[in-house]
């Protein structure tokens, strides 16, 4: 923020979209720059709420222009921070004095919404993973309202000229077929015993329950809540003699030069038969047959045997982030 320019934080929902596109624009440029992800689906279905003044957060305007915001979304008694970002400094002026005035734009937003969300009443959990922002760009100011926090990785792998097709062949007793619509049930089913105990469980409540893994699953499956879901990358293994599922893999294109896998899990009866490498081989072939180049893939850090896994299999660590979580004790 520049000397001598005052900040204002209203209601995000005072704004229309169209205010608010010069930022969206500036985001997805680093979006793009920093992790090759296109950023511009999220940034319609953004406008979208905006247009219809429906996204609780507030704006940040600077000598009447907008610069930053931050929005949240609730679900029954949670709230989770979708976003905070604001303009890179405009000036030589301010980059010289000060290199990130944007983190106190952000700082001061994420404050009036931790202001909102820790006293309201009804809100009894608040999650956030800023995948956007460096692992403890924003640590300090969670830790001192009163959230943990949980270092993840951003991990990549690169397809072309190094990754070549391999065979992968399952136990007699388990059939590996393409994703259906009608394994929405039973993968949350899967999801949800999968997670039981898990790092990642800790991080995201809708882990815990057949119904919160069902809404995780649609959010990924039917509203592009992560890139646009790939159906020919994404697969499950069933076991034969009961039908259920033993293990998935979902993939995403999050831009056309890169898929993501937005899940991978392994029922706990059919661990340590190698179904976790054999689902990214699986994923990575049909990427690759789709004109991919890289895939990525998150990770909470506690899960050392998961990073073990992926760099094995030539995912590299390039971008660390924070999920942080807060709830009423």
């Amino acid at each position: 923020m520049a000397a001598g320019v005052s900040l204002e934080i209203l209601d995000l929902r005072h704004f229309a979209a169209p205010v608010l596109r010069p930022v969206l624009d500036a985001e997805g440029e680093l979006w793009s720059k920093r992790l090759h992800w296109d950023y511009r689906s999220s940034a319609r279905l953004l406008m979208q709420y905006l247009d219809n003044h429906l996204l609780p957060g507030y704006a940040a305007l600077e000598a009447g222009q907008v610069t930053g915001y931050t929005f949240c979304v609730y679900e029954e008694t949670k709230a989770v921070i979708g976003d905070v970002f604001a303009m890179p400094g405009r000036s030589p002026e301010t980059a010289e004095s000060e290199p990130e005035p944007e983190r106190e734009v952000e700082e001061t937003l994420l404050k009036h919404l931790f202001e909102t969300l820790l006293n309201s009443p009804s809100v009894d959990r608040i999650e956030s993973q800023l995948l956007l922002h460096p692992s403890g760009t924003h640590a300090e100011i969670f830790r001192a309202s009163g959230f943990d926090l949980y270092r993840r990785l951003f991990m990549v792998q690169p397809l072309a000229g190094h990754w070549n097709r391999q065979r992968v062949e399952m136990p007699q007793e388990l059939e590996l077929r393409a994703w259906r619509d009608d394994d929405l049930n039973a993968a949350a089913r899967l999801i949800s015993t999968a997670y039981y105990g898990h790092p990642d469980s800790l991080i995201n409540d809708q882990y815990r329950s057949v119904n919160g893994s069902m809404r995780f699953l649609h959010n990924i499956v039917r509203y592009s809540g992560c890139g646009v879901f790939s159906p020919h990358a994404s697969h499950v293994v069933v076991d034969r003699s009961t039908r259920e599922l033993a293990a998935l893999v979902l993939g995403s294109r999050v831009s056309p030069q890169s898929g993501h896998i937005t899940q991978l899990c392994v029922h706990p009866k059919f661990r340590r038969q190698g179904l976790a490498r054999k689902m990214l081989l699986v994923a990575a072939a049909h990427f690759l047959s789709q004109g991919v180049s890289e895939i990525s893939l998150t990770v909470t850090e506690a899960n050392a045997q998961a990073i073990e896994l992926y760099r094995s299999e030539g995912y590299d660590c390039v971008h660390t982030f924070d999920a942080a979580v807060w709830e009423r004790r």
